[in-house]
């Protein structure tokens, strides 16, 4: 009897220490603080050091730079409009950016400035077929939602929405030559399996993939 009762017993503390790591490893959003807009090099100056780098270190980057970093890459930067530091067709706004970092997946509300959950997975290794993606500090996904986009011919939505995530690309690129971080556009993605690793809809498209981080 005192037997089946340890085991009771037992078994109830796995439970509930099971269920305490459960709730300790779901995300919770990320309120980003207020970008520095007052910060970088001038524009002639980063533009002749923009480059691109596939050595990075795994050292995290504060949260400051990620606010910075996503402000330039999509941010709002007219309140009174929405409008946004990328340009996009139609103002769709339909390209979607995706952060993974060591604990999970976010995906950073402009509006809000800050990062939603998607996932308490570390899908890093998942973004691109470079040894460096798996330790790399951050990985973004630029994924177009074509739900967001009205009717048009289909070679022209995809000449738009690629064009309006290369915008993107570009904006952190800037800031990365400006800020003397490391970062890489990359397509080379098995974009099926991070599609399911992501829980995408079948309209979500996966159009490419930057890593950002220090350079080693």
């Amino acid at each position: 009897m005192r037997k089946n009762n340890l085991v009771k017993i037992l078994i109830l503390i796995f439970f509930l220490t099971g269920y305490t790591l459960s709730v300790a490893q779901e995300l919770k959003n990320i309120q980003l603080p207020k970008p520095q807009t007052e910060i970088g090099k001038p524009l002639m100056q980063v533009l002749k050091l923009r480059s691109t780098g596939r050595n990075f270190d795994s050292k995290p980057l504060p949260i400051q730079e990620l606010s910075n970093l996503l402000w330039a890459a999509n941010g709002v930067n007219r309140p009174e409009t929405g409008g946004r530091t990328a340009p996009s067709a139609r103002n769709w706004q339909e390209v979607d950016i995706y952060v993974t970092l060591p604990e999970g997946v976010y995906i950073y509300d402009a509006k809000q400035h800050q990062l939603n959950p998607v996932i308490a997975q570390d899908l890093r290794g998942l973004t691109g077929i470079q040894g460096f993606v798996k330790t790399a500090p951050i990985n973004f996904i630029y994924v177009s939602d074509m739900k967001k986009i009205t009717k048009d011919k289909e070679e022209d939505i995809h000449i738009w929405t690629g064009a309006n995530c290369g915008c993107i690309a570009q904006n952190v690129y800037l800031y990365c030559s400006s800020q003397g971080l490391s970062c890489v556009i990359r397509g080379l993605i098995d974009k099926v399996k991070l599609a399911q690793a992501l829980n995408l809809r079948p309209e979500q498209k996966i159009m490419l993939s930057q890593t950002v981080g220090y350079g080693k």
